[in-house]
């Protein structure tokens, strides 16, 4: 499922707009992502949490010639799915 399907199913489930759906799920986006980058973490009881992690630096290979190189140190964001969510899956 793709962005816009994600506003057609919700625009259907919630009885909204299109234009409203799209607004809704704009929103959260954007209010994740700003949480994220204050350092604060998601949760979403029985759905799942956003967070940032940290990853350390370390040495990788260039595929293209094999020659060893340093990766830097990034944050990466996470999701790790709740209990319901991943009881609805199974």
């Amino acid at each position: 499922m793709n962005k816009s399907e994600l506003v057609d199913s919700i625009a259907q489930s919630a009885g909204l707009t299109k234009e409203q759906a799209a607004k809704a799920v704009n929103a959260f986006t954007e209010s994740v992502q700003g949480a994220l980058q204050r350092g604060d973490d998601v949760v979403l009881v029985g759905f799942g949490t956003f967070s940032v992690k940290e990853r350390a630096a370390r040495m990788g290979r260039n595929p293209k010639t094999g020659e060893a190189i340093q990766i830097a140190a990034s944050k990466v964001p996470s999701f790790k799915a709740g209990k319901v969510l991943k009881e609805s899956v199974n």
